[in-house]
């Protein structure tokens, strides 16, 4: 594993909605797991859809400076509205593919972790591993999967990021 595309709010911390800089915490112990992971050599992204900076909620760089705080090796930003129909917003695989050109990596070296379908999609057309947290919208992500006819893969299931960094890390 070179990479980890890291989802944002429900995932790294927050909820199952959008809290914008300033207002959003990592979950207890992630920090330090983060770090832990990146001594390992693996770098992590964080891609997020942030629809807010097209409203003038935010500004793409208040979430990039956050989000480089908490320590991320690169970040990308889905500023768009869903109805503006662009290549990046998840569930499409814009922003993996972007940072893929970017850091010379192979998307079947890298891993995706989010709390939603869309993620599982994005890392599914990318073609990532995937993992489902059941964070924020995770649980409710879960029952909806299991409903659905066509399900994106979900290659594990976590509690949460710190155990699915553990499994990704631990050999699974």
């Amino acid at each position: 594993m070179k990479a980890i595309f890291l989802d944002r709010d429900g995932t790294l911390g927050g909820s199952d909605q959008i809290e914008y800089p300033g207002d959003f915490g990592l979950y207890p112990g992630v920090q330090e797991k983060l770090q832990e992971v990146q001594v390992e050599g693996i770098k992590l992204y964080s891609f997020t859809n942030q629809p807010g900076i097209a409203e003038g909620r935010a500004t793409i760089e208040s979430f990039r400076e956050e989000l480089y705080g908490f320590g991320m090796d690169g970040v990308y930003v889905c500023p768009h509205l869903p109805v503006d129909h662009c290549n990046c917003r998840k569930p499409k695989a814009g922003m993996i593919e972007l940072a893929c050109r970017d850091h010379e990596l192979l998307p079947s070296e890298c891993c995706v972790i989010g709390d939603r379908l869309k993620d599982m999609t994005a890392a599914g057309q990318a073609g990532c591993m995937s993992i489902l947290v059941q964070t924020g919208a995770g649980k409710a992500s879960l029952k909806e999967w299991k409903q659905l006819d066509k399900r994106p893969t979900i290659d594990f299931i976590a509690e949460d990021i710190i155990h699915a960094l553990n499994w990704l890390t631990q050999g699974k």
